[in-house]
């Protein structure tokens, strides 16, 4: 029996849209559970479909379980000064009043930056180390987009990151890092530790594990751990996370176990076959307009909708939620039978609830977030339908939470319907769009603000799927970010122009 401390951080940093994301957003329940402290965990975690589920449901039932604290910011501007040290406070005061403790596991996502920390995770487990010594187990997972550092890697003793995106093995990550746990616990710390950092940058739009190179990649992650005699405890392939303006941002391979040599292979036989498929790393990305009317001209003989993802306004990796390019190419092509979701704007919500359905309502809709080149859409919009914003995901990827976006509000133009929220939300779950009466199967255009999330319960019903770059807080090409503290040398994209720190340019 083991007294085990559990707890979570998570936030995924976009470290070039406005802003910062501040400790109510890290408190409030949108579409993840709020922050929980003490036995709240209990109460919140299980069934909710994040890494602490999962390692809830998988660990001994022997050992005591210390709740801490949990929190996830999801996706957004640096988080404030304020919020990370009243997060972090929060975790290492309850550490200390559960001390003694024989293990530690953490919930983290491996791409948080602050207004003071760089990388948030490695100064929160520099802190968890520091209360606990080093003989202490320090267990973690990581999001697929982790952007994990030296120090990350040396100061934990396993790390398993998700095999998927989108992230629909969020509870598994949590019940392999239990058995890593485990492992530790009966046969002693691991020995050896190392890190290499993959030498280009990958957009979010090339990472998806459900197509190649990326499936390949993973497959490879799984087959290496174990090792001869299981000297191999944990091989992770984290992909990265590009709007992060850090020294270390980009694809890692980190493996811990028993055996340097071992170790060192696995790594290094991991990092040679992803930097032997750069050249895969590809796809097609379409203009608003050019991808309305291609998906326009799909749809005349499709049985199914042509999907359309805005991926740029994805809030999953920092979007604002609110952006209108895409609205406004699908109004001035006239596209019948397509929407749109989620539109993030508390205010358009707040005026279709007062004036009630079937009214008519002149709005200025979105474009609030100061994206550049997006500006709100003015027009007379009927209220088709209204909703409280709370409801149950049921797919792959949101499936087993409770949302509650706030006031939400189904408006339309012409033939075009509009999902809005009070609340940023990516659009990945069939029943954002239900709760407001869409079916989602039955429409010609679906425009859906998320990168690669989406695919999960989407890509199923699509006759086809098309990436627009329409503006947003997440630009999709990397060799558009005004980096500051990205290390030189690293390609912006696979195959691409090398960044140069010292006149933060890229060169040939």
């Amino acid at each position: 029996m083991a007294r085990i401390a559990v707890g979570g951080f998570m936030h995924e940093t976009n470290c070039f849209v406005p802003g910062v994301t501040d400790y109510d957003y890290f408190a409030e329940h949108r579409d993840r559970p709020p922050l929980c402290r003490g036995a709240e965990i209990f109460e919140w975690l299980p069934g909710a479909g994040m890494g602490l589920s999962g390692f809830l449901d998988a660990i001994g039932k022997d050992h005591e379980l210390l709740p801490l604290v949990w929190t996830s910011g999801g996706a957004g501007a640096l988080v404030s000064r304020d919020a990370f040290e009243r997060c972090a406070g929060e975790i290492v005061g309850a550490l200390s009043q559960a001390m003694p403790v024989d293990a530690i596991y953490l919930d983290l996502h491996g791409a948080c930056t602050s207004e003071e920390f760089e990388d948030g995770e490695s100064e929160l487990l520099r802190r968890v180390r520091s209360s606990v010594g080093p003989d202490v187990p320090i267990v973690v997972s990581h999001d697929y987009h982790a952007n994990v550092t030296p120090e990350t890697a040396e100061l934990c003793d396993a790390l398993c990151g998700y095999y998927t995106y989108p992230h629909i093995d969020r509870p598994e990550t949590g019940a392999r890092a239990a058995a890593a746990l485990e492992t530790i616990l009966e046969r002693g710390l691991p020995t050896a530790k190392t890190i290499r950092k993959i030498p280009f940058l990958i957009p979010l739009t090339f990472q998806c594990t459900m197509i190649e190179p990326s499936h390949s990649v993973v497959e490879a992650s799984k087959a290496g751990e174990g090792g001869p005699g299981g000297d191999v405890l944990t091989l992770a392939y984290l992909a990265g996370f590009p709007p992060s303006d850090q020294y270390w941002c980009g694809p890692s391979v980190v493996c811990h176990g028993y055996d340097q040599g071992a170790v060192d292979a696995a790594a290094d036989a991991l990092a040679a076959k992803i930097e032997g498929l750069e050249s895969a790393f590809a796809a097609p990305e379409l203009e608003p307009d050019a991808a309305v009317k291609e998906a326009m001209k799909i749809a005349k003989t499709a049985s199914r909708p042509v999907v359309i993802a805005d991926t740029q306004d994805n809030p999953g990796a920092g979007g604002t939620c609110d952006t209108t390019g895409m609205l406004k190419a699908l109004v001035e092509n006239d596209a019948g039978g397509a929407v749109i979701g989620i539109l993030s704007d508390p205010a358009a919500a707040e005026a279709a609830h007062a004036a009630g359905e079937n009214a008519e309502i002149e709005i200025e809709l979105g474009g609030k977030g100061g994206i550049d080149g997006d500006t709100p859409f003015k027009g007379k919009f009927t209220v088709a339908k209204l909703g409280d914003g709370k409801f149950h995901c049921t797919g792959p990827y949101q499936g087993g939470r409770d949302m509650d976006l706030g006031k939400m509000a189904l408006l339309r133009i012409g033939g075009v319907s509009i999902v809005t929220a009070s609340k940023r939300c990516q659009a990945g779950d069939k029943e954002q769009f239900r709760h407001l009466g869409i079916e989602p199967e039955q429409q010609k255009i679906l425009v859906l603000k998320s990168t690669v999330h989406f695919r999960a319960d989407f890509q199923p019903i699509a006759e086809e799927v098309l990436v627009s770059l329409a503006p947003g807080g997440h630009i999709s090409d990397p060799k558009r970010y005004p980096y500051e503290k990205l290390r030189s040398g690293i390609r912006l994209t696979p195959l691409g122009p090398e960044w140069d720190a010292d006149d933060k340019s890229h060169t040939p």
